[in-house]
């Protein structure tokens, strides 16, 4: 009876479910009712992505309802209220809700005035100024037109350079500044063409639905991850009862074939900007002028074939709800089938979804929210597969621009000012100035030009012979380097986001080059991204807007060109964000709850201390199930030595030796006479991989191998990973099943730590009967950024010194110094060591996590290496096998003796389960 109870709490669950589900469903219940942060735990195969179905959307159900019945007992008390909405009864975040939604009529307005694409327009005010701007350029046409200062024009034909006016700034003087900084424009710095106003767009506002309240959001790492959301949805109810939205990137969604042919994921997305900029800049065209000053402007049609037609848009929109959740290939699809784009087709129904699934990087990244039109308030966010949570958070705040980016860019701000410098009024004339100064200092910091602007000197005079190629460096110090601190920065990205600079000179560059004989093409051989000159203007305003942060909140990387060649000489600047806590706070303060669910989350500590730990530990709700899996169907081994008695030692120093690759080699000799079906292999590298297959191929073991299983390799590049997995399914599938006579019964796939196969990719049943992790997969210690981010986590939690000073007298390394790393690394107290180990081992848990998906599914796992089986420091935390997933570490056997006895094992635990047949 209390069973049938239990399953009637979330009657949506497609089957029946088993008690680590009922007790996951119920611990995610519970704390939605508490509302906060909350981590909770369920090994991969235990059907947590339908858990989190069941559970959340059964809880926004109960909510309704709750309100729904509320209201109507307490609608005649609310309406003698003052006018005032809420009741009191109810928890203040829901009276919160139903005051934004259903009192502020004015609020609702404004969110309706949305384009087609779902983005937010700019302020009237903003745009009447805009329109007076140009018909101001309009006057200024005989003065403009005769100008010849530009010499890389003056073999043009008139009607070219009359067309110049299109470059020219507007007046952006002293006086304008605080009344443009303080204008409500929605546009991203660096991304003014985002924000499009268009007579079509307005026709469109009234397609646009009006928020819907209590919404759900949930995102994961990797768009297949999504898929798999909605595939597991589409197993219950809530599929046909719910509005959802599946959002993912251009690159993912774009069916514009000539745009595709980038291929390079920032060249679609600029590509794609620039044909809606294309659209702006037809529709703002003045085609008259009336009595009361009043502009009217030309009808305009996308620069992109797939968003000519708003009715088509319309359409799409009404398709995606007649046919409930549909994953990102069913948009795609339709989206060819009707002509129209299914990337901001989806983006315009954000404000009346009840459930927006959507990555990592579209949620976390606030200017990604902002552009989006994401609201979080009094909502609820689940963050799937938040293993590296922290990590991934503050990437996406890291900022790098090249050498040859910034060359570019500077040349053209010259060449632009040099042409319109008499043009110009003082505010812009000054702040292109401004711009100028700073990409100036940048190069000639890179190209180490002036000793005492370079902030690694120290460092070089200290190296000897050595040259420092890579220095890191301080917020403060490396502004003070440069002597431009006395910049305002924050006025001076007002600027870029307000006066169009971007665009202006990057269209007048283009039309400079393009009307010069034998000028470079666009496709001169130089690579995508730094062939681009708006790439090369936004990676500067995202290194711009990185330097405003706290001194404290990041490093800056200077890394130098290590030739002097005639090409391409590899030097660029990065800012490295260190600390994700206030960008995590934001979103934790407006949520309702914030829910981390993943298959492994310990130690909860470091993310705690990383990303909340201004959170009270009562309002941080932790929980862990077990696997469903009997203990009889996984076997996981350490194995310390190999078939010939050789120690398993895949450390920094050793791993490398001929004894050990060979030693490794005749292991999977051995074990492919006894694992059925498919083996994978995980190496910590692809160096180290190609080095291994290239050892056991010229050995003759490679041979001995393929008797008995086809190999196959992780490829390098993501899209040939997929054709890879395919083959080797299907020789796994056709050898399995194969004559007994076949000497081939099955394959080896060898796999990277950290690669696209560690990540999101199931080897259920025989693509995965056995697990090889070779070592322990630790980060190098060379990585410059590595050890930045293990110094700051080293000092959390110090008052006495953000900067832990202890670990290295200096802040200055030289590139691919791995001792030096090892150095610091053995200076490091806990924390930093914690941190580093923790890298190693939720890689270890992602890699072997992939073999088991089912409860009928079974598998091995073998940790090659003798520092899993050692036994002298199991009682240290930090020992590897303390940090395994509760579930395999309960289940770990050492073979700290020989080999024999893992072969012995081996037999034993696929002998029973064949017999067993997947009962």
């Amino acid at each position: 009876m209390e069973e049938k109870e239990n399953q009637r709490e979330f009657p949506a669950f497609p089957y029946k479910p088993y008690s680590i589900q009922l007790d996951f469903m119920k611990a995610l219940y519970r704390s939605l009712d508490k509302g906060g942060v909350s981590m909770l735990e369920s090994p991969t195969g235990t059907g947590k992505t339908l858990s989190i179905i069941c559970s959340v959307l059964q809880w926004v159900v109960d909510q309704k309802q709750k309100q729904k019945s509320d209201t109507s007992v307490e609608s005649d008390k609310n309406t003698t209220n003052d006018g005032q909405c809420g009741l009191d009864d109810e928890p203040d975040w829901m009276r919160n809700f139903v005051a934004s939604t259903d009192c502020q009529p004015n609020d609702n307005k404004i969110k309706k005035k949305k384009n087609g694409y779902g983005l937010r327009k700019l302020d009237k005010r903003i745009n009447k100024e805009n329109y007076r701007d140009l018909f101001s350029h309009g006057m200024e046409k005989d003065d403009f037109g005769t100008n010849k200062e530009c010499g890389n024009l003056q073999k043009a034909n008139d009607g070219s350079e009359l067309n110049d006016e299109e470059f020219l700034l507007k007046e952006y003087e002293s006086e304008e500044e605080e009344a443009i900084g303080n204008g409500k424009s929605k546009r991203k710095a660096g991304g003014v063409t985002i924000t499009s106003s268009s007579d079509d767009e307005e026709e469109d506002v009234s397609d646009v639905e009006e928020e819907v309240g209590l919404k759900i959001y949930f995102c994961s790492r990797t768009h297949s991850q999504l898929s798999q959301f909605i595939k597991e949805l589409r197993k219950t109810v809530y599929a046909s009862e719910i509005k959802v939205v599946c959002l993912g990137s251009r690159k993912n969604f774009c069916i514009n074939e000539e745009v595709l042919k980038l291929g390079n994921s920032t060249r679609i997305n600029e590509q794609c900007l620039e044909l809606q900029k294309n659209k702006k800049n037809e529709i703002n065209k003045i085609k008259n002028l009336g009595a009361e000053g009043r502009v009217r402007r030309t009808k305009g049609s996308s620069g992109c074939p797939m968003l000519k037609n708003h009715k088509l848009q319309k359409q799409f929109r009404s398709k995606i709800s007649e046919q409930g959740a549909l994953d990102i290939e069913d948009l795609v699809h339709l989206g060819k089938n009707m002509q129209t784009c299914p990337y901001y087709g989806s983006r315009s129904m954000v404000s009346a979804a009840e459930l927006v699934v959507l990555p990592y990087q579209s949620l976390l990244s606030k200017s990604s929210r902002e552009s989006l039109g994401l609201n979080l308030k009094n909502n609820i966010v689940i963050i799937d597969e938040a293993h590296n949570l922290a990590d991934s958070l503050i990437n996406m705040y890291d900022a790098k621009i090249t050498l040859s980016q910034l060359e570019n860019v500077h040349i053209h701000l010259e060449k632009y000012f040099g042409r319109f410098r008499s043009l110009l009024g003082p505010g812009n004339r000054r702040y292109i100035q401004t711009l100028m100064v700073l990409t100036r200092a940048f190069l000639q910091i890179l190209l180490n030009e002036k000793d005492e602007n370079c902030a690694s000197q120290d460092a070089t005079k200290t190296a000897g012979a050595k040259s420092a190629f890579d220095s890191s460096v301080a917020i403060n110090d490396f502004l003070f380097s440069l002597n431009v601190d006395n910049i305002n920065l924050v006025k001076l990205l007002q600027y870029i986001k307000e006066s169009n600079i971007i665009h202006k000179v990057s269209g007048y560059g283009d039309k400079a080059a393009s009307l010069q004989k034998g000028s470079a093409h666009k496709d001169n051989g130089e690579s995508c991204e730094e062939a681009s000159l708006l790439s090369g203007f936004r990676a500067l305003v995202d290194m711009l807007l990185s330097l405003t942060n706290n001194d404290g909140d990041g490093r800056i990387i200077i890394s130098r060109p290590r030739t002097k060649s005639l090409g391409k000489q590899g030097g660029f600047i990065k800012y490295v964000m260190l600390t994700g806590e206030k960008i995590f706070s934001e979103i934790v303060d407006q949520a309702h709850a914030v829910v981390l669910a993943g298959g492994t989350l310990q130690p909860i500590e470091e993310t705690r201390e990383r990303l909340f730990s201004w959170l009270p530990p009562n309002e941080l709700h932790f929980f862990s199930c077990s696997h469903i899996i009997p203990p009889e169907s996984i076997l996981p081994v350490a194995v310390s030595n190999g078939p010939t008695g050789h120690s398993f030692d895949f450390s920094y120093g050793s791993r490398s030796s001929l004894t050990m690759i060979e030693e490794l080699g005749r292991l999977l000799c051995n074990l492919v006479t006894v694992v059925p079906e498919g083996i994978v292999v995980f190496f910590s590298s692809f160096e180290y991989e190609e080095q291994v297959y290239e050892a056991w191929k010229s050995s003759g073991i490679l041979d001995r191998i393929m008797k008995k299983k086809r190999v196959f390799r992780e490829p390098r590049r993501n899209t040939h990973v997929e054709s890879v997995l395919k083959e080797y399914k299907k020789t796994i599938d056709t050898l399995s099943d194969g004559p007994r006579e076949d000497p081939v019964n099955g394959a080896i796939l060898l796999a990277i730590v950290g690669g696209k196969i560690s990540e999101g990719i199931n080897f259920s049943d025989g693509m995965g009967r056995c697990i090889v992790m070779a070592g322990l997969p630790y980060p190098s210690p060379s990585d410059i950024e590595l050890l930045e981010r293990v110094k700051h986590i080293e000092g959390l939690g110090d008052p006495s010194s953000t900067k832990p000073s202890k670990i290295s007298a200096s802040d200055e390394y030289y590139a691919g110094d791995v001792q030096a790393g090892f150095t610091i690394l053995r200076s490091c107290r806990r924390r930093g060591k914690e941190y580093y180990e923790n890298l190693c081992m939720k890689a270890v848990n992602q890699s072997i996590g992939r073999a088991i998906r089912h409860i009928n599914d079974y598998a091995a796992i073998l940790l090659v290496d003798k520092r899993y089986a050692s036994e002298s420091s199991k009682r240290s935390f930090s020992h590897p096998t303390n940090k395994l997933p509760q579930w395999i570490r309960d289940r770990l056997v050492s073979a700290t003796n020989n080999y024999g006895e893992v072969h012995r094992l081996l037999h034993q635990f696929f002998k029973f389960n064949k017999n067993r047949g997947y009962q």
